[in-house]
């Protein structure tokens, strides 16, 4: 199963009644038309999030009349558009689990077919009741679509166990891993505004506060956003826990220019230079910068910097 299925719709009965115990009952729900269930899973998860919309003002983003379905990355674009981050989770089906009980619907993507001809269907999981193994879905034109376990993992597994939550700024899934966010904001930053993308990596950094790839992304759009000193901050911190970072020699000694201080600057654009050395790839951008720390002198910090 390619990134790049296309999905066609049906339908399931829905049984048993709803327990809050068991199930996010208060997710939106929106009955799909015939093959359309693409932009009708993503309003789900969209408005589950906050944001006012519906699957008719999704169909011009996601759905493709001539192929009657909808792409998986068409979707995660869509999501990203509306201001969102979506992650893949681990294709698994207790990842599945565990974002449901921290309060997460997850997009899903199934194979419904029969006798070798495929059907794709999305789906939208809010629940999973354990004593009867039944998954709870709002699926095709039923608001509970109930699945037994067996079956739904085998119409998952058809789709590379495809499986997506859609967060807003600030709000990681529960089984998200630091590298995984961290593309997963990377993805969306074009779409987010400033301070929606502070709120994101403040959340990353209380989950992981000693993760390079977390501390350099959160430094990295410090700097960009003029706020120096809290780069500096989480430069520095990153430097200790991994003291041949390339990355943050580099940055750290152009953020130490930009702050007038000589002496720091050409020490990591040197140390940078060294580390290069096994990175050719960043050689030249390490020399640029060692080419601007050297032309420097030393005098007095700017206004309001520290060149400790």
């Amino acid at each position: 199963m390619s990134a790049f299925a296309l999905t066609a719709c049906v339908t399931g009965p829905a049984r048993l009644p709803e327990n809050p115990q068991h199930e996010l009952t208060s997710v939106a729900f929106f009955p799909q038309d015939t093959h359309q269930c693409g932009p009708a899973a993503l309003a789900t998860m969209l408005v589950s999030t906050g944001v006012d919309t519906t699957p008719e003002q999704l169909v011009p983003e996601v759905y493709i009349p001539a192929k009657r379905g909808s792409l998986q990355v068409e979707m995660l674009a869509a999501a990203r558009r509306h201001g969102r981050i979506p992650l893949r989770l681990a294709p698994d089906f207790s990842a599945l689990r565990t974002e449901l009980e921290a309060g997460n619907p997850v997009l899903v993507l199934q194979d419904l077919g029969a006798l070798g001809i495929r059907r794709w269907h999305y789906a939208v999981a809010i629940g999973y009741d354990p004593a009867r193994e039944v998954l709870i879905l709002r699926s095709g034109k039923k608001r509970r679509h109930l699945e037994r376990e067996w079956y739904f993992l085998r119409t998952w597994q058809a789709g590379e166990n495809w499986a997506v939550t859609i967060t807003p700024a600030g709000r990681i899934p529960a089984t998200a891993t630091a590298a995984g966010y961290i593309r997963a904001v990377a993805g969306s930053e074009s779409h987010l505004p400033t301070a929606d993308i502070d709120a994101t990596y403040a959340a990353a950094l209380q989950r992981w506060p000693d993760e390079p790839l977390v501390l350099l992304a959160s430094a990295n759009h410090d700097y960009a956003t003029g706020r120096l000193e809290a780069a500096r901050t989480s430069y520095r911190h990153l430097l200790e826990l991994q003291p041949d970072h390339l990355a943050a020699h580099n940055n750290l000694a152009n953020l130490l220019i930009d702050q007038g201080c000589a002496a720091g600057a050409q020490a990591h654009a040197r140390r940078a230079l060294e580390l290069a050395e096994k990175e050719p790839a960043l050689a030249p951008a390490v020399r640029e910068t060692a080419e601007r720390a050297g032309q420097m002198t030393v005098r007095p910090a700017s206004a309001g910097a520290r060149c400790d």
